[in-house]
């Protein structure tokens, strides 16, 4: 598309250059660039990307949007714009085609259960007949293709881009997780949503969000924008959760038709007689004036509310309640999902990416809904993240569980020994202390573990899920919760082979 054409897509303050040159990609990333790339100055939380323009220019960019007056300049073409961020989402939208437009897009938003909840909805879509790419935090996946993951929702321009390919593949849908960081950094911003979820609201992210009203208002802009400068004719829903405090806030934002999930409160999709174990979870689904039986494979009460959430919108996409629950029945766990890592023994260990207050107390419930034994938890807090939330996590830790071992998780360029000091005032909290270690080092902590477990004990290991490295300074180093436990527990001659 010719520059002068695009820009007409975005705000533009003023220009200087050649606006007759071709683009044929842009990016705000200048190690992305290409021949006829549009590079996007944004300035970051960081680094400023002003500060890369002649790196740019020296690649071949042939142009540049910029947000600072004083980057205009006679030696390459430059389009000022007031807002960065945004002139890349709509620039993005516009390059690639507006594919959002021509997609079918559902978009799952919360603290906890967005990955869980869009892989149980494009299952249910695939085993409909139709063909959904998937946005989210382990893969991006369109049929057996699966591509590389940078976010839990990329940039912008990588998303709209993503959704281009979609279409080429024969995709009538787009399932993505979307962040509170994507929605407060624009990179939704173009994206024409028929269908947004919210699953819950709990303690995350507040090092970026400031505090919790901050974080509800990022939110809520999936909710207000619904159906707002629609170019289609389909109808557009809001799932949500009737159970979370803030859903009456966000029913409020939005003005397109709620539908409501739930345990405790009415709902339109809703779950009674719940029976918790090892081997699944087994409920009654209330729906219209039907009770139905569902008996899934996933465990926990967590999975009946991301569940629940996908029931719901496989109902309002037409597809049977039978087609629906057949589907949910079968599908037998997500990586790094409350997933048991087991070689047919009498120990039990469970990897899961519970790295929140809420999340971890919702793993521990699930435990402690069918230990025999003890349960011991493995888990730390990541680097140059929320800090508030690190004693909490520590208290929930010790609550539920007989031993915690603490460790490290993500410390980036922290010092791992301080972040443990911020986790133990929580744990030495209750009023029943519970024995804890520290070790450092993940590793060492898992193999302690499993030292330490006896028959029918649950090992926790919390944190990572199906993460495969650990960011330790600037370094991104390997590393795989299950492999290292599968490891300490052939060693420990605690692993029997299928």
């Amino acid at each position: 598309m010719i520059l002068k054409e695009l820009i007409k897509h975005t705000k533009v303050l003023a220009s200087g250059g050649n606006l007759d040159v071709n683009i044929s990609d842009l990016t705000n990333d200048s190690r992305e660039i290409k021949s006829h790339t549009l590079f996007v100055a944004i300035p970051g939380l960081k680094t400023d990307g002003h500060q890369f323009i002649k790196e740019a220019i020296k690649k071949k960019a042939v142009a540049t949007i910029i947000e600072n007056s004083s980057y205009r300049s006679e030696e390459y073409t430059w389009v000022q714009v007031p807002n960065s961020r945004k002139a890349l989402a709509d620039l993005s939208a516009a390059l690639y085609g507006f594919p959002s437009q021509r997609l079918n897009i559902i978009g799952v938003t919360g603290t906890n259960g967005k990955t869980t909840t869009t892989n149980l909805i494009a299952a249910i879509l695939e085993d409909a007949g139709h063909l959904p790419g998937l946005v989210g935090t382990i893969e991006n996946r369109i049929g057996k293709k699966v591509l590389p993951v940078s976010h839990t929702t990329p940039e912008a321009h990588n998303l709209q881009k993503l959704f281009k390919l979609f279409l080429s593949e024969g995709a009538d849908y787009g399932v993505m997780e979307v962040s509170s960081h994507a929605l407060e950094m624009q990179r939704v911003r173009g994206t024409d949503f028929d269908i947004a979820v919210f699953t819950n609201l709990s303690q995350e992210h507040l090092d970026f969000h400031e505090d919790m009203e901050s974080y509800l208002l990022a939110k809520g802009k999936l909710f207000s924008s619904l159906g707002c400068n629609t170019q289609k004719t389909r109808r557009k829903f809001a799932i949500l959760n009737a159970d979370d405090p803030y859903v009456q806030y966000l029913a409020e934002m939005t003005r397109v038709p709620i539908i409501t999930y739930g345990i405790e409160h009415e709902a339109d999709v809703k779950a009674e007689k719940i029976e918790v174990s090892s081997a699944g979870v087994k409920f009654n689904l209330k729906y219209t004036d039907r009770q139905i039986p569902v008996k899934l494979k996933l465990t926990g009460l967590f999975n009946v509310y991301n569940s629940l959430a996908a029931i719901a919108v496989g109902l309002v996409e037409g597809i049977s309640i039978e087609g629906i629950i057949a589907s949910l029945e079968k599908i037998t766990g997500i990586p790094g999902r409350f997933e048991s890592i087991n070689g047919g023994n009498d120990y039990t260990v469970i990897v899961d990416y519970s790295h929140t207050p809420d999340s971890l107390e919702n793993c521990l419930k699930t435990a402690k809904e069918f230990a025999r034994g003890r349960i011991i938890t493995v888990f730390g807090c990541g680097g140059e993240r929320d800090r508030t939330k690190r004693p909490v996590m520590g208290e929930v830790a010790g609550r539920y569980s007989d031993l915690v071992i603490v460790t490290s998780d993500n410390p980036r360029c922290e010092d791992p020994e301080a972040i443990i000091d911020e986790i133990i005032p929580g744990l030495e909290k209750g009023a029943i202390a519970k024995p804890y270690l520290r070790i450092t080092d993940r590793r060492e902590a898992i193999f302690r573990a499993v030292q330490e477990a006896l028959p029918d004990d649950i090992i926790i290991i919390a944190g990572k899920g199906h993460e495969d490295y650990q960011l330790i300074g600037k370094q991104v180093l390997p590393f795989d919760d299950r492999e290292v436990a599968q490891e300490a527990l052939r060693q420990a001659g605690k692993w029997k082979e299928k």
